[in-house]
């Protein structure tokens, strides 16, 4: 009988095929701790070891799987995974292909918490300047919790006591278990779908960290933070705090504190209407008796008692201020004549023809030309002599100069 050789290739194909035919490696949970952990950059992808105190397997999760693990594995962090055992046939690696996978232990939960609160955090999901402000007087409101749970029952109590003309829209969720994060996150889109309501009221009762864990999942902190109406967390107890608190608009310390935060109480809300009534109505009367009061004030004027008095007094100023604007006039028309006549006698004066007047001449040759000096004129010139009552037409006949330097006249007279 001729012996078979195989290749790698086979081998590894045949041990891949048994371990798919092993029904205990198939679909199994495995608990082991990380080490040589590897976020692979850009696929998303994780690899790395699980192992015990005596050996090791190699363990990957596809990025489409770890998505929803909640958490960022760590070394040395304790998991449980469930998946599936198979061969790497390209270099014959036996690893663990991880479907899912869940820290161990409560302290393992308390670290997944820690690291998606810094996550969203970092992300901005907590700022206060992204917080909505929650509305005063809500005419309706929804509550997104258990429909079976007591946190429901204390919260409709509340309200119905608080004031019965606020309505309330119940939307039932489960609030604990694989199917509440889900439920939860599609509970809150409903809400905003609905329309016309002004708050939204997101939480359960009391219960330990597994039990709480809904509210502490990345779908619910998200489904919160997109909600466009004010959201208030009501989850657990007073000292129980969860994502969905640091991500919420308002934070109630219980389901029955929420309700007290959220709905004003009835008779409060009329008390301050009647109040302010009667602070309004004080106002008016106030503002009455002081526009009477002054009514009053102007009917005793005498000058509203009678208007006719009023017309006579303006009558008479018009008179006084007419008899004051003609003396004005006639005074201004007064000073300016004098000044007029005054001025008028100054060029009296100064006029070359009063000057004539008193035996002066003014001498002009045939052209008009003013004669200001012998050398303007000629023997033979024809001249024009102006007096102080007519003009004198005559002709030179001969001229006498005087000598500035000797004082003797030299004549100049026709040949």
């Amino acid at each position: 009988m001729t012996e078979r050789i195989l290749t790698v290739s086979e081998i590894n194909r045949e041990i891949n095929d048994a371990l798919k035919k092993h029904n205990g490696l198939w679909n199994c949970w495995v608990t082991g701790e990380i080490s040589n952990f590897k976020d692979h950059i850009p696929s998303g992808h994780w690899y790395f070891t699980l192992k015990d105190k005596e050996a090791g397997i190699k363990t990957v999760m596809f990025k489409t799987r770890n998505l929803t693990a909640g958490f960022q594995p760590q070394n040395g962090m304790k998991v449980s995974i469930r998946g599936s055992i198979r061969l790497y046939e390209k270099d014959g690696s036996v690893q663990l292909y991880a479907e899912e996978i869940y820290p161990s232990g409560l302290g393992a939960l308390y670290l997944a918490f820690e690291q998606l609160k810094s996550r969203l955090a970092a992300e901005g999901l907590f700022a206060a300047e992204k917080k909505k402000p929650i509305p005063r007087f809500p005419s309706r409101v929804a509550i997104v919790t258990s429909s079976t749970g007591a946190a429901l029952k204390d919260i409709l109590h509340i309200a119905r006591r608080r004031n019965p003309l606020v309505s309330l829209i119940i939307i039932p969720s489960a609030v604990q278990g694989e199917a509440a994060p889900g439920e939860i996150a599609r509970a809150i889109q409903r809400a905003n779908h609905y329309g016309e309501i002004d708050l939204l009221i997101v939480g359960r009762g009391g219960g330990s960290l597994e039990e709480l864990w809904a509210f502490n999942t990345e779908e619910v902190a998200r489904a919160i933070a997109a909600s466009s109406i004010p959201v208030v967390s009501a989850v657990g107890h007073e000292v129980d705090y969860t994502i969905a608190d640091f991500v919420a608009d308002l934070r109630a310390p219980t389901p029955s504190a929420a309700a007290e935060l959220a709905i004003p109480v009835l008779n409060e809300l009329k008390d301050g209407i009647r109040y302010y009534e009667e602070k309004l109505t004080q106002r008016i009367q106030s503002v009455l008796r002081t526009k009477r009061h002054k009514v009053e004030e102007l009917m005793s004027d005498s000058a509203l008692a009678r208007p006719g008095w009023r017309v006579e007094q303006s009558r008479q100023n018009l008179d006084y201020l007419s008899t004051r604007l003609v003396e004005g006039m006639t005074g201004f028309l007064t000073e300016k004549n004098g000044i007029l006549r005054l001025l008028s006698a100054k060029i009296d004066l100064l006029s070359p023809l009063n000057i004539l007047g008193r035996g002066y001449s003014l001498a002009y040759d045939i052209e008009g030309k003013l004669i200001k000096t012998v050398r303007q004129a000629a023997a033979g010139d024809a001249l024009s002599v102006r007096l102080s009552d007519g003009t004198l037409i005559c002709e030179v006949t001969d001229i006498e100069e005087l000598q500035a330097s000797n004082d003797s006249n030299v004549k100049r007279g026709l040949p």
